[in-house]
Parts: structure tokens; sequence; C-alpha cells
């Protein structure tokens, strides 16, 4: 996922979001790649680390939680699948 795309479905800023993928980087949850793209310069895409236990740890912590919230009648904003 390209990060302004992510930044842009969060409602959030970008400082916000480059700050939460930092520390989700320094875990392994995610990598990051730069690509080159004409007149925009590079671009940063980023994606889940499925190899790493603590990803699928969190994807299941998150589905928990979007299972209680369903439970509950609480609207979600997106899905523990990524």
């Amino acid at each position: 996922m390209q990060v302004m795309r992510l930044v842009s479905s969060t409602a959030s800023t970008y400082n916000e979001v480059n700050r939460n993928l930092a520390i989700l980087k320094n875990e392994g949850i995610v990598v990051e790649d730069y690509r080159l793209k004409v007149r925009r310069g590079r671009v940063r895409v980023i994606w889940l680390d499925r190899a790493n236990p603590k990803t699928v740890a969190l994807l299941k912590a998150l589905k928990l939680l979007e299972q209680e919230n369903d439970e509950k009648g609480l609207k979600t904003r997106g899905s523990a699948e990524c």
C-alpha cells in the first residue's frame, strides 16, 4: 500500500502515520520499499511481513477486537485482514 493512501484511508496526518510505521518497521511487522514514479519522485510502498510471528499475533488480536465490536454492534473502520 502506498503511504499516502494509508494516510487518507485512516483520516490521519502523514506525520502520525509515519511515526506509527516507524514503530511497526522496527518491530519487523511492516516492510517498506521505495519505487520510482514518473514526475513524482520516489513512492514509498509498505506491506505486512506475514512471516513475522509478531505480525501474526497482531492480526489475531485485531480480528478478536473486530469480532467483539461486531457482537456489540459497533461499526469498525477497517478489517483486521490486510
